[in-house]
């Protein structure tokens, strides 16, 4: 089973017909202040660690939620749970909200986002002990700062797998917050940028990237992926999608189909073509958890996009 971690939020998805860069004055940036008109605006459920679970779902793949959230979300966490996910570790708090986050989105898909934590700012509350017992690897996403460094620490202190996924937390970590964080990880994972602004804050190249976790993950968006460890760097090529409404929340799809592919034994090529896929699939729908695929038809898919089939027993 893997424990995923993180949010539990809800998701207000604005959609800007235009391009952020062609209403931001480079030289007036200290006095910024722009309003975006916006075509439409979506509800969803979201959050990292619902995201992570509901993908893993999807894949076929045993998943539990370990987090904090408000009263208002007892629906969440009923939906969660019909869909087979573990949600004895998602706390509810009395007098909380859960927290929400707004997303614009450009034409370019550029995005700009504003968070309120919420009941997630009491996640440190919680521990591996309150997550199920049969763990196979614990997806520490952005959630409260001390609560990311509980379980990285924990995770390390038992042996349990772990990949550290720091996100938007990031600009609330120090260097040496995430050089801790990341030792011991089984993958560290961001996207270019991201993985850029962890080098900067730890002053440090990809060889010490390396040296604390086993495998470093670089998203590309539309240009896919890049996976490095010590036998290499595997460049993983897009799924092509066949339309594309909203990446948000792509990433978190790329992740659960990372460590699925890793943890069925796939090689990290292959895992690598699963994680694209499925956020792919994700991109093609508004919200984060709004696509569903059959299995085998995300097996034909598979094949179809990269020409070599999904090794059999992958769904079993």
């Amino acid at each position: 089973m893997v424990v995923c971690t993180g949010s539990i939020a809800y998701d207000y998805i604005l959609n800007f017909k235009g391009r952020f860069r062609e209403h931001i004055l480079p030289d007036k940036t200290h006095i910024l202040n722009l309003s975006f008109l916006v075509d439409d605006l979506h509800k969803r459920r979201g959050g990292v660690a619902g995201n992570y679970a509901f993908n893993l779902s999807l894949l076929g793949y045993p998943a539990a939620v370990l987090a904090t959230a408000g009263a208002d979300a007892a629906e969440y966490r009923a939906w969660l749970e019909e869909r087979g996910i573990d949600c004895r570790g998602l706390r509810l708090i009395d007098g909380e909200i859960t927290a929400t986050g707004f997303t614009t989105t450009d034409m370019d898909d550029n995005q700009i986002t504003g968070y309120y934590g919420g009941a997630m700012r009491k996640a440190a509350m919680l521990g591996l002990d309150d997550a199920p017992p049969e763990v196979e690897a614990v997806v520490i996403g952005p959630n409260d700062p001390a609560a990311m460094m509980r379980l990285s620490r924990e995770c390390r202190e038992r042996g349990v797998r772990f990949v550290f996924d720091p996100a938007h937390q990031l600009p609330h970590l120090s260097g040496s917050d995430l050089d801790s964080a990341a030792t011991g990880a089984w993958i560290l994972i961001g996207n270019d940028y991201e993985i850029e602004l962890v080098k900067e804050r730890m002053s440090c190249d990809d060889g010490h990237l390396l040296e604390c976790a086993e495998m470093v993950v670089t998203t590309l968006g539309r240009l896919g992926s890049r996976i490095a460890s010590a036998d290499g760097v595997e460049e993983i090529p897009p799924a092509p999608a066949r339309r594309e409404v909203d990446p948000t929340g792509a990433g978190d799809a790329y992740r659960a189909g990372l460590v699925a592919g890793l943890l069925r034994g796939l090689d990290v090529a292959t895992s690598g073509r699963v994680a694209s896929l499925a956020a792919t699939y994700a991109i093609e729908q508004v919200g984060t958890a709004e696509h569903s695929y059959a299995r085998h038809e995300f097996s034909e898919r598979f094949e179809d996009a990269f020409g070599a089939a999904l090794p059999a027993g992958f769904f079993s």
